[in-house]
């Protein structure tokens, strides 16, 4: 389902939306397992009180089904390359955020880590070590009000040059975050809004946020990582879409 239009867009932007990616009736039947964990009645507005609501390790068959969808496993190789990603087993954390005038606490810009350092700390390297993809799949509809995740456009191009000089170990997540969130200002911006069913697949280095709902229906939104065979390959003779991404950016400055 993606031309070679949709991986030029994935390498200069750092996302890619795959419409109708998965079907809508797990969508729905996903939801339904996803209420029944939650402390309060979907026809009754009155009992959402938290701004948002994170559920964790969902591996039912739903939602199984979803991030193995065929048009998904076509768009992995296409943008990671066969044999360089893992099978999803399931789509683990949901943060559910529901119409509210509180502040989430969630909402400010930054990048996904991708793996633990030797004191557990949060780390991220230049050849992406835990990470293939970032996926934001929508279990609900999503409008501009809806608290869709915000996209700071291009800024997986920003990453590269702050992580060069890093090596295999990479830098520290928060020390990291507080370079390219400020280098990454003035980039244009995208909501990830659309259909239950539809997936964004991201770059691992985009720069995204959380923002507060202001709609009238709960968003229910998987963002789980793609994990990789391996780490990227930045001399490869074929670079993937994912590595090429980064090669362009280090040539480019």
């Amino acid at each position: 389902m993606l031309s070679e239009r949709d991986v030029e867009a994935f390498v200069r932007d750092g996302y890619v939306a795959l419409r109708g990616a998965f079907p809508r009736e797990l969508a729905d039947r996903g939801r339904e397992l996803l209420w029944a964990d939650l402390d309060c009645d979907p026809g009754d507005p009155a009992t959402w009180t938290r701004p948002v609501i994170r559920l964790g390790g969902y591996h039912d068959p739903p939602f199984r089904e979803a991030a193995c969808a065929p048009a998904l496993l076509e768009a992995f190789d296409a943008l990671v390359g066969e044999g360089r990603w893992q099978r999803p087993g399931g789509l683990g954390t949901f943060p559910v955020r529901f119409p509210s005038e509180e502040d989430p606490g969630d909402a400010g810009w930054h990048l996904d880590a991708s793996f633990a350092g030797e004191q557990g700390e949060a780390r991220i390297n230049l050849r992406s070590r835990g990470r293939a993809l970032l996926m934001l799949f929508l279990f609900s509809d999503v409008g501009p009000d809806d608290a869709p995740t915000r996209i700071r456009v291009g800024s997986h191009r920003d990453l590269p040059r702050l992580l060069a000089d890093a090596g295999d170990e990479g830098r520290e997540f928060m020390d990291l975050c507080g370079e390219a969130v400020p280098v990454s200002e003035g980039r244009p911006e995208a909501l990830a809004t659309g259909e239950a069913g539809d997936v964004f697949l991201c770059h691992p280095f985009l720069v995204h946020s959380a923002q507060p709902h202001r709609g009238s229906v709960p968003r229910f939104m998987a963002q789980p990582p793609l994990l990789p065979v391996g780490e990227l390959d930045l001399e490869a003779e074929h670079p993937t879409p994912v590595e090429r991404a980064v090669i362009e950016a280090l040539r480019d400055g």
